[in-house]
């Protein structure tokens, strides 16, 4: 099938940006910013065509809306789609990367037809809901085979919190190539009562290496450590610039929806006032100079630009090692354009920020039991392995859908302590239950509220607050390195 991984000659940074791959190329970027794929003829003349342009205006992804209680949408999964609006060899959801973002509110019902146009099987995840694991709802479970279309029905409850979150692909051993390709889009829930912002955007972040056929093969080395795309992008688009006017009031939902980058993200010559973290309301704001995300993670910041210009928006990737001492590869310590904001109109005085209602305290129950999990990563024994001599999984073992790691009773709140005796940091994420992280190896400062995406130091741990108080049924966690998940670094938990 056309935009298989592995199918192509491998590019280099400039060429993948033309993403068209027709035959042998050079790039040239012109004036007006384009990032130009051409063939070479027989003179060597280039003769250009249509690539991927750098520094157009941010692009919104189509949004689609609940009414009356429910979001009823189609989504087809297939190669071909195009990145911010432009011809591409990415995976998309109905022919675009990313998808649509659904918007929904507490109560509603979101009902999914997902139909899988790749080669190999797929399914949807509704990263960060707090809905039911079971039957047609956010179960990791089901995998919808090539050429067949599976119909979802997620029921948000009605107390669920407003937020950002996100979907994605979740079959083992095929998330992290589907997500790599392009397979990702953001989930809104709104609620009544917030403030208003000039601006509310969607900014979801990802990261691909494009062949001429379609997305990258990972090798076995980079597969170790975490893959990471040649091109950053955001809502599909290469270094776009975010338009507005000086003293206008800006909420950028961020969304980190790479492979495996852990980020820190910086917007020259202004703070940002992080309000909300993995789809949370923060019990107080913080402003700060930089906002740090594993993958999976989201953070809602507000940002009023107070002057006329053009301001960078950075995107550090963190230094990660697969296997430390042991020689293995290294990946990330370098920054990037994300994107950039520019401004214009006259200068204003800073003005005070509005107040958002506090999002929902941890369940302040007795806590009822106490687990101690670890990551394991090293080379092939015992246990499962990737085929490549690495070994990956939870407390010795590899991932097996058949066997429960973790029985849990409902209505228990839990403590985990999260160890990594591994040489790289591990994002941790559990499927529907939310949890606070109460403290880490690293002195990590607490936001006392939920989340469900944490970083666990390399040699270190976490220790976690878990409210088991709903959602009966059966799911996992996992490494959201997703080479690592895919490679068996995961596990399944039974709560009932």
């Amino acid at each position: 099938m056309t935009g298989r991984p592995g199918s192509g000659v491998r590019v280099s940074r400039r060429r993948a940006l033309g993403l068209l791959g027709l035959g042998t190329a050079a790039v040239t970027v012109g004036a007006a910013g384009w990032a130009t794929l051409g063939t070479t003829g027989t003179t060597g003349t280039p003769r250009p065509s249509s690539g991927l342009p750098t520094g157009e205006p941010l692009a919104a992804p189509t949004e689609l809306v609940s009414s009356r209680g429910r979001l009823a949408v189609d989504l087809d999964v297939a190669p071909g789609a195009s990145l911010g609006g432009h011809p591409a060899s990415a995976w998309g959801y109905n022919g675009t990367s990313p998808g649509p973002t659904l918007r929904v509110r507490p109560g509603d019902e979101i009902a999914v037809r997902l139909r899988n146009g790749l080669d190999r099987p797929t399914n949807l995840h509704a990263h960060g809901l707090r809905v039911s694991p079971q039957g047609n709802s956010d179960n990791p479970f089901i995998h919808i085979a090539p050429g067949e279309a599976f119909d979802y029905r997620i029921a948000v409850p009605d107390g669920h919190p407003a937020g950002t979150f996100w979907y994605h692909p979740h079959a083992h051993g095929h998330a992290a190539d589907q997500l790599f390709a392009g397979l990702a889009g953001a989930l809104v829930v709104d609620a009544a009562g917030e403030p208003p912002v000039s601006q509310d955007r969607v900014l979801l972040i990802t990261d691909t290496t494009l062949d001429t056929g379609g997305p990258a093969a990972a090798t076995p080395a980079t597969r170790m450590v975490g893959r990471q795309g040649e091109l950053l992008l955001l809502n599909g688009q290469h270094q776009p610039v975010v338009h507005a006017a000086a003293g206008e009031l800006l909420r950028w939902r961020l969304i980190n929806a790479t492979t495996s980058r852990t980020l820190t993200l910086h917007l020259d010559a202004h703070p940002v006032t992080r309000i909300a973290l993995d789809g949370i309301t923060l019990p107080a704001a913080t402003t700060g100079d930089t906002v740090r995300l594993a993958p999976g993670n989201r953070t809602d910041v507000l940002v009023r630009p107070d002057r006329p210009g053009t301001f960078p928006l950075t995107a550090t990737t963190e230094l990660r090692h697969a296997m430390g001492m042991m020689g293995g590869p290294t990946a990330g310590g370098q920054t990037e354009v994300l994107a950039r904001l520019a401004t214009d109109g006259a200068a204003r005085p800073p003005s005070p920020l509005p107040t958002f209602p506090a999002g929902p305290a941890p369940d302040a129950g007795a806590t009822s039991g106490a687990r101690r999990l670890a990551f394991t990563m090293g080379m092939s024994g015992g246990m499962g392995s990737d085929g490549q001599g690495m070994s990956f999984g939870f407390d010795g073992r590899a991932f097996d859908p058949r066997r429960t790691d973790q029985a849990v009773a409902l209505g228990a709140v839990e403590e985990w302590t999260v160890t990594n005796p591994t040489p790289t940091a591990h994002p941790f994420h559990l499927h529907a239950w939310p949890f606070e992280v109460l403290a880490d190896s690293a002195g990590t400062p607490t936001t006392d509220t939920l989340q469900d995406v944490v970083l666990v130091p390399a040699g270190g741990w976490v220790r976690l607050r878990i409210p088991f108080t709903a959602n009966p049924g059966r799911s996992v966690y996992h490494c959201h390195i997703l080479d690592h998940e895919d490679a068996g670094m995961m596990a399944t938990i039974a709560v009932g």
